[in-house]
């Protein structure tokens, strides 16, 4: 199964969507904010980046962008209620990544997830 890091900033939901990727199978770390994520991405290599879009230091846009640049093949997904602002082209969000909009089911996420590890 995948390995992947988590962005999320509200504490309720981040242990609800580790919880269920882990009951998937898969290895999960998890920051409550994209800096201290980026610091791990800096010094370990995931499968995927599920982060939120909107959170305080450094936003998810910013988080992906700048993981991407560490590591290309680096899988990202983006978890948020403003699908808008990740999709506007000015937004310099990756342009591969994929746009999960709250609210979800926690089923569609681990099934996206799934689609994108066998992709």
């Amino acid at each position: 199964m995948a390995k992947i890091i988590l962005a999320e900033d509200d504490d309720d939901m981040r242990r609800f969507l580790v919880k269920a990727l882990e009951k998937a199978g898969h290895q999960v770390m998890s920051f409550g904010e994209g800096a201290s994520a980026f610091e791990e991405i800096k010094q370990t290599t995931f499968d995927l980046l599920l982060t939120d879009i909107v959170m305080p230091e450094m936003d998810g846009i910013e988080l992906a962008r700048r993981a991407s640049e560490l590591d290309p093949s680096l899988k990202i997904m983006f978890i948020t209620g403003f699908a808008a602002v990740a999709l506007h082209p000015d937004s310099k969000a990756p342009k591969d990544a994929k746009v999960l909009s709250k609210p979800f089911h926690l089923r569609d996420l681990v099934a996206e997830v799934e689609r994108m590890m066998a992709a």
